[in-house]
């Protein structure tokens, strides 16, 4: 404690109980722990030494960003230490756009939230975009390689790098910020870290591409007889409108919890089994018998998560599936859930239809019952899907890391750990098994 003092100053190191406790749980409130100090560095140099004492002593560590993560990747549930990085801004970082290059350069403590709003105001757009823009930050983006609303139409957080800064697990401070479009000079460290979890390196700072922003953006949402015409229709509309940002599902169910939880007016005046938030530059309301325009609809299916954890921490399955499964996933694991803990459970259901990702969030289980995680994750690699979609492995997922990656590429993966972290301290707990 005295050389993380020496580091980082008094006031970047926090013990007592009472102010380290709100570091030690996840937003969810399913993955919990404890920690001796959280260090609150304010430049890269003081990551690395940070990273250096944590080294010399054997103490692991866990980076955290915004403390937005699903999946227990940024908690210290082993008694890790925490490496908060809320305070690694950079000068200019509410206004650090490039305009004629589009791009943004700030530290990692940015919030997704800044970006948008620096980009915007010298008329660019940034891609990459979710519900907890507000306390999300960059670091904690390139992370877990984080999706959201807009992929289908800009791609993941992996698409917009074009530079990086880090620290990695031997103290070695890495920086390429420059933004060259066209920069073929071996092996690219920005896309080896983005999704790596904090297991290699400390993102402190990046470069991220920014897109024309679109003349106009129209918000509708669709109401379908059944989650399979919702379904189909969003992959319609991926197909036939070119100006297609997002197509948003969820279920009658959720709706309800949602209204109910938040205290919002029904869109409809009748219930409807399955709905799409969509957003173009175009009107959309002639895609289903009933629709409604505005910026409202956004409402209604960014409250789900919220409107969920009323309910108590719920499992979290953050999946991806082939779009010709999508649809019989979302009709049968229900009851795969049903089937694997017959108890009083609830399933509920919403994302990123029309590129295939699905959140299913099932209530109603102690956070360390694991039953229905096994087989609903399972079930998705039966049908050829990923177990992770956007929001990582982490802790949650770390045990069925073998469904989806072979023998050799975990093997791969920990070749790669051990050449940028040879003392296995960032974040050991974590992807993994």
């Amino acid at each position: 404690m005295a050389e993380l003092t020496d580091v980082v100053g008094a006031e970047g190191l926090l013990t007592a109980p009472e102010d380290v406790a709100p570091y030690c749980v996840d937003w969810s409130g399913r993955f919990r722990g404890a920690t001796a100090a959280v260090v609150r560095p304010a430049t890269v140099s003081e990551v690395a030494g940070v990273v250096n004492v944590c080294r010399r002593h054997g103490a692991a560590v866990v980076p955290q960003g915004g403390n937005t993560g699903l999946v227990g990747g940024g908690v210290p549930v082993d008694g890790e230490i925490v490496l908060n990085l809320r305070r690694l801004l950079r000068a200019g970082d509410a206004d650090a756009v490039e305009a004629g290059a589009g791009q943004w350069t700030g530290g990692a403590a940015a919030s997704l939230a800044s970006v948008h709003a620096a980009a915007a105001a010298a008329g660019w757009a940034y891609g990459v975009d979710f519900a907890s823009r507000g306390r999300a930050t960059v670091g904690g983006t390139i992370a877990t390689n984080a999706g959201g609303l807009r992929v289908l139409r800009y791609g993941d957080t992996r698409a917009q790098i074009v530079g990086v800064e880090a620290v990695l697990g031997d103290g070695t401070v890495v920086s390429h910020l420059g933004g060259l479009l066209k920069d073929n000079t071996g092996y690219h460290l920005p896309s080896l870290l983005c999704g790596s979890e904090g297991t290699l390196g400390v993102v402190t700072a990046a470069t991220l591409r920014l897109a024309p922003p679109p003349p106009r953006r129209i918000a509708t949402l669709l109401a379908f007889g059944s989650p399979e015409e919702a379904i189909a229709t969003a992959y319609a509309l991926r197909r036939d409108v070119a100006s297609l940002e997002a197509a948003e599902l969820f279920l009658a169910g959720g709706l309800e919890l949602v209204c109910s939880a938040l205290g919002y007016d029904a869109p409809f005046d009748q219930p409807h089994a399955a709905y799409l938030a969509v957003e173009a530059a175009e009107e959309l309301s002639w895609a289903a018998p009933h629709a409604l325009v505005g910026p409202d609809v956004w409402r209604y299916r960014l409250g789900h998560s919220a409107a969920v954890n009323t309910l108590g921490p719920p499992h979290k399955f953050d999946v991806t599936l082939p779009a010709h499964e999508l649809a019989e996933f979302v009709r049968a694991v229900p009851l795969v859930v049903a089937a694997a803990a017959p108890v009083a459970t609830r399933t509920w259901m919403w994302g990123h239809a029309a590129d295939g990702n699905v959140h299913v969030n099932v209530t109603g289980l102690a956070p360390e019952d694991e039953r229905v995680d096994g087989a609903v994750l399972r079930f998705v690699a039966e049908l050829g899907g990923s177990i992770s979609a956007e929001h990582g492995i982490g802790r949650a997922k770390r045990a069925w890391l073998g469904l989806n990656r072979s023998a050799a590429e975990i093997a791969a993966f920990r070749a790669v750990k051990r050449a940028l972290d040879p003392d296995g301290i960032l974040n050991p707990n974590v992807l993994l098994p």
